[in-house]
């Protein structure tokens, strides 16, 4: 599904669509076997998928369709998709990177 793309990411294409949920999430058994190949089972953060500008936190699901990538509506809608779902080529981020990404997000550490 993902194959070696750059130092810091695999290159992959997955659908991509809007969806009712509060997180982007993958179906729950690709997650599984993704996060178990890129991440080897030492974390519990989510994937990290980089699509046009943006790096999305991606969980698993089972209410999403095998080789999808549904997004929440207000991340979808920043992101060009030209009639959903569309096929995108979709950046997955290798752990060390991945982690960076997160603690970003997280923010600097409380005092």
């Amino acid at each position: 599904m993902f194959e070696e793309f750059s130092s810091g990411y695999y290159l992959g294409r997955l659908y991509v669509e809007p969806h009712d949920t509060d997180d982007a999430v993958i179906h729950d058994v690709e997650y599984q076997e993704l996060h178990r190949g890129i991440y080897h089972g030492d974390t519990d953060d989510p994937l990290v998928f980089k699509l046009d500008n943006h790096h999305i936190p991606v969980r698993g699901s089972n209410g999403v369709p095998s080789a999808t990538l549904a997004l929440p509506h207000e991340v979808a809608e920043s992101i060009d998709l030209d009639n959903p779902p569309s096929i995108k080529n979709v950046l997955l981020a290798k752990q060390r990177y991945a982690e960076r990404v997160l603690n970003y997000f997280r923010g600097p550490p409380s005092t």
